[in-house]
């Protein structure tokens, strides 16, 4: 074989392969999470129902309904623990996580609006 009918076939080689990577490998395809949606968007604790960023503004929640939220999730974790002091920190609520000696363990957030928890220490 002459070096021309070489340098075709490897080039028409290399042309299918890449017609089939783009077929077979097409990353919008890829629709785990949703299309547009990072990933675990939907696996929050305690988000409020009917909560969405296309709805109006939800009520805000109040320091009792936080104290539930961070007392259901606590318990589901460890019935050992018991919940402190809560805090009004603007957009959210900070909740004290205690151990059975009263020593503080963490600090939990939850979102006024979205009664979502988050970390805070």
């Amino acid at each position: 074989m002459t070096k021309k009918v070489i340098f075709k076939r490897i080039t028409l080689t290399a042309f299918l392969f890449t017609i089939v990577g783009m077929l077979f490998f097409n990353p919008l395809a890829a629709m785990a999470c949703g299309y547009g949606n990072s990933g675990g968007s939907d696996f929050v604790p305690q988000r409020q129902s009917g909560y969405s960023s296309n709805q109006p503004a939800a009520v805000a929640i109040n320091k009792e309904q936080a104290q539930g939220i961070v007392k259901n999730h606590v318990g589901k974790l460890n019935p050992d623990l018991a919940i402190g002091s809560i805090n009004d920190a603007g957009g959210f609520f900070e909740v004290e996580v205690l151990n059975e000696a009263k020593e503080v363990l963490q600090l939990l957030g939850v979102d006024k609006y979205s009664g979502r928890l988050m970390l805070l220490n």
